[in-house]
């Protein structure tokens, strides 16, 4: 009887055990999850669909008035959900706005992405500089009114509104005199390709 009893409260403790470790495990699990998921506001300009690859956290960061002091030409800005997403990127974490990590990634380090496919990554981060925000300080919206401009020798007035698409961006834009907008076809690389007038012709 005395085996018994021992066997039977070795079970229980062995039992007990097993019960409470899916516990911590998924407090500890929730915990961390809640850390990492922090959302990269519109006031940092983010753009692109992940940094240094599509689907990674981080993203890319446009020029605003949240970011203006920590852009440099000879740098990649980026913006990182958490610690350990930022530190990943091997780059200069240069602040901290609203709980996301801003990374300073020199445009000729090799080692973002990490592992062992870093002459993968290194297009990718070569192409992401290149991709130019359709709002904003030298923007896709900014060269359209500049081509609209210099194209109809007349002043743009503001932009009526913006189309997107994968293809490109269509942006319309109110011409002083005229009785419709202009559009451009934008991509997102900084190019700005064709502008036409969107009302009757005559009435230009």
């Amino acid at each position: 009887m005395t085996f018994k009893a021992i066997a039977a409260g070795a079970s229980a403790l062995a039992l007990a055990a097993c019960g409470g470790s899916p516990t911590e495990n998924d407090a500890s699990g929730e915990e961390t999850t809640s850390e990492t998921q922090v959302s990269i506001p519109e006031s940092l300009a983010p753009f692109g669909e992940g940094y240094p690859n599509a689907g990674d956290p981080c993203r890319n960061l446009g020029e605003s008035a949240a970011t203006s002091n920590y852009l440099d030409d000879s740098a990649v800005l980026v913006g990182c959900p958490s610690e350990a997403s930022a530190e990943a990127l091997n780059g200069n974490i240069v602040g901290n706005v609203e709980g996301v990590r801003l990374v300073s990634v020199p445009m000729g380090d090799a080692n973002v992405g990490m592992g062992e496919n870093g002459p993968v990554a290194s297009p990718v981060q070569a192409e992401a500089p290149r991709e130019v925000p359709i709002r904003g300080a030298n923007s896709l919206e900014t060269r359209c009114a500049d081509k609209v401009a210099s194209t109809t020798g007349a002043r743009v007035i503001g932009t009526n509104r913006i189309e997107e698409s994968e293809a490109a961006i269509a942006i319309f834009v109110n011409v002083d005199g005229a009785e419709a907008p202009w559009r451009c076809l934008a991509y997102r690389d900084g190019t700005v390709g064709e502008v036409m007038y969107t009302g009757s012709e005559g009435a230009l």
